[in-house]
């Protein structure tokens, strides 16, 4: 599978992309930022994006997707984190939300399968971090957005966000595989044993 991350903002976001390995479709998840350096890179490795997803709909998550899908891609998202690129205000994350939105906006739900450039991403629902934040698990990959990151867990103080949601997430995270590759929106790959084993935010719930 080709498998990169550009992480090249203030945020340090990861925006994924990949394709299934000999195919020139491929897929962006959480494109936060600079549209053309993700074609750039696309181009470059002689992939071209047919559909972007987000995880969730924070800026630094979604905040390049109208630019990157223009009138052609569609762009992914939580029914329930739709309002964060349509009507932000009444959204209300307290967190900076896009100009505009993508023009071909898709909602999916939790145990839906999204089959795109010739890829299953199986749509894992874990609130909290917002109320639609969502996993993508694909080909042993789990691409977790704000929910975990190596030795941390997303956080759940926004206006929208829930703790109780959140833990009930990460509960869900740890009944996960432990050999599962864990592909955050911030920060390094780790799996789900070395945060069931090493993850201070996690150890009480084990």
């Amino acid at each position: 599978m080709y498998l990169e991350a550009f992480a090249d903002n203030p945020y340090d976001t990861n925006c994924w992309l990949l394709a299934m390995e000999g195919r020139e479709e491929a897929v962006v998840i959480d494109p936060g930022f600079e549209a053309e350096r993700v074609r750039g890179l696309l181009a470059a490795a002689a992939k071209r994006p047919v559909a972007a997803l987000g995880t969730h709909g924070h800026y630094d998550h979604v905040g390049a997707a109208a630019e990157l899908c223009g009138t052609e891609l569609p762009f992914y998202i939580h029914k329930d984190d739709e309002l964060a690129l349509v009507d932000p205000a009444a959204w209300g994350s307290g967190f900076p939300s896009p100009a505009s939105p993508p023009a071909d906006i898709r909602t999916f739900s939790e145990g839906d399968v999204l089959e795109l450039a010739g890829l299953s991403l199986e749509v894992m629902h874990t609130p909290g971090h917002t109320p639609g934040s969502s996993c993508f698990r694909v080909d042993g990959l789990l691409f977790s957005g704000d929910l975990v990151f190596k030795g941390a867990i997303g956080r759940f103080d926004f206006p929208n966000s829930s703790p109780r949601d959140m833990f009930a997430s990460l509960r869900q995270f740890l009944a996960l595989p432990d050999d599962l590759d864990v592909r955050p929106g911030h920060g390094e790959a780790t799996t789900v044993r070395q945060e069931r084993a090493t993850n201070p935010f996690l150890l009480h719930l084990v």
